[in-house]
């Protein structure tokens, strides 16, 4: 009988089951992927996460592979509305690191390897859990070998939005606020444009040069992430919805725009149009294909049933973008590897280790939703007054003392 056994080999459950594996607990991750998956999605790692992985020896291997993002620039119609610099929230780290999903993955999955060989078993889709009161059972199907039951002392559902663990528990999953659709590619960094900042209104009315749209009228070809700095994050807050632009390591950009629907059907070069449309920006072609996506925000009615734990996607669903959802499921198992570590080595202590485990990270997931669901809210397309007193907020939020508080909560410092 394993002491732990992770259901759910992504970023979330291996690093839980490294951090259970450093304190000498016999852990086992089931992954229903045979290969891991080489779709670029979350990208951002927050100064918190930073920390525990280097703790667990990572954190240099992926900084040095990393673009650091030290700050970020909002823009509308043309005009810089306020910048934010997150070396105010602090050292060690003033930095988020934008690094493609699949090689932090990797980078987890050779730490785990080497603390626990042969811990991760992929190929291993899990049917059900049933806690039978001194130990749980996990029903599992491999391709070509049939069923087989794993026992352990305590399980942790770490298998995303469509948990099944959360579903074989019969845990409610709430909505929470509306839904989003996005639009999402990687493209070649370029020349910033020239003269970004000169004229214009930043209450959103249209510069000298613009149409009435906001798109400026003799921007070319080149013209990419407007008035960026080198490693900042830029957000137009436009008239027809927010496009979002991150650096990437290898001389490339993530760009993310709001959609009226999900554009599952949609090309790079449509997504390059609705850029240009609303910020004026043209992108170099790609060959890649862009990702359609939903953001919904969900949180499950609990974490904790007995001997089961929730954390990551299978406990709230909030934004992807910017590696928030990531880096909250990051932040469940570092709370969470401590209390199962208690609770195997002292049984009498483990009722109230999880608890208090279950009553924070509820509390921790619930602020993410409010400024997730914030953070939509602001994006939302907007004309009028509702956009001169949006523009007149970022304002006010890119000065002192409230700058220092927003770098805080961009980099999720405070969950």
């Amino acid at each position: 009988m394993r002491d732990v056994v992770i259901v759910g080999g992504g970023p979330v459950g291996i690093l839980l089951g490294i951090l259970l594996a450093v304190r000498g607990v016999d852990v086992e991750v089931l992954e229903q992927r045979s290969q891991p998956s080489m779709r670029s999605r979350a990208i951002g790692i927050h100064p918190p996460s930073l920390g525990v992985l280097e703790q667990i020896g990572v954190a240099d291997d992926l900084i040095a592979r990393a673009v650091q993002i030290r700050g970020g620039v909002v823009r509308c119609g043309g005009r810089t509305l306020g910048r934010l610099s997150f070396t105010e929230a602090a050292a060690p780290y003033p930095f988020v690191v934008a690094l493609p999903q699949y090689e932090t993955e990797a980078l987890l999955r050779a730490r785990f390897e080497r603390l626990r060989p042969g811990g991760l078993r992929q190929g291993v889709t899990v049917l059900g859990v049933r806690d039978l009161g001194d130990h749980v059972e996990v029903a599992t199907e491999v391709a070509g070998s049939g069923g087989r039951a794993i026992r352990a002392r305590y399980v942790v559902g770490a298998d995303g939005a469509r948990s099944v663990v959360r579903d074989a528990l019969r845990i409610g999953w709430t909505s929470r606020g509306r839904g989003e659709t996005y639009l999402m590619g990687d493209f070649a960094e370029a020349e910033a444009e020239a003269g970004a900042d000169a004229g214009g209104s930043a209450a959103g009315l249209p510069a000298p040069g613009f149409a009435a749209s906001g798109v400026p009228a003799s921007i070319g070809p080149g013209s990419v992430a407007a008035g960026a700095r080198g490693g900042e994050a830029v957000l137009y807050f436009e008239r027809g919805g927010v496009v979002e632009s991150f650096p990437l390591p290898n001389g490339r950009r993530r760009w993310v725009a709001m959609t009226a629907g999900l554009a599952t059907e949609a090309s790079s070069a449509d997504l390059a149009r609705i850029i240009r449309d609303r910020t004026g920006v043209v992108l170099p072609p790609s060959a890649d294909p862009p990702s359609a996506f939903s953001v919904h925000q969900r949180l499950a009615d609990r974490m904790l049933a007995g001997r089961i734990s929730l954390v990551g996607d299978a406990a709230h669903e909030i934004s992807p973008i910017g590696g928030q959802g990531m880096n909250l499921g990051w932040l469940d198992a570092v709370a969470l590897a401590p209390a199962l570590a208690r609770a195997l080595a002292d049984p009498s202590e483990a009722g109230p280790a999880l608890a208090a485990f279950d009553r924070r990270r509820r509390r921790s997931a619930r602020m993410a939703t409010r400024q997730a669901g914030f953070n939509m809210a602001m994006g939302r397309p907007a004309g009028g007054l509702r956009l001169r007193v949006r523009n007149a907020l970022v304002r006010a939020l890119a000065v002192p003392p409230a700058r220092g508080i927003l770098a805080r909560a961009f980099t999720m410092r405070w969950l």
